[in-house]
């Protein structure tokens, strides 16, 4: 059975390649303005991040939205 969410712009797309759009797009200290949570702030990194993110679904809401946010700002 093919599993095509043709609403979900987010389907395919890993968290880690979300993050590392993020950071290249902004930079861990723009990403802990955006968005205040303490693994931007505090030694930033992609795996603890996503470990965080992973577990913290409110964050990681927040997170997808930023991500939607910069490629539709990129397409216009």
């Amino acid at each position: 059975m093919n599993s095509i969410q043709p609403n979900n712009p987010l389907h395919g797309i890993k968290l880690a390649d979300i993050l590392e759009h993020l950071v290249k797009v902004y930079s861990w200290e723009e990403l802990a303005a955006k968005i205040n949570i303490n693994c931007f702030k505090s030694n930033p990194s992609i795996k603890s991040s996503l470990k965080f993110l992973r577990r913290t679904p409110w964050a990681r809401e927040k997170v997808e939205q930023l991500y939607l946010k910069s490629i539709n700002n990129d397409a216009s």
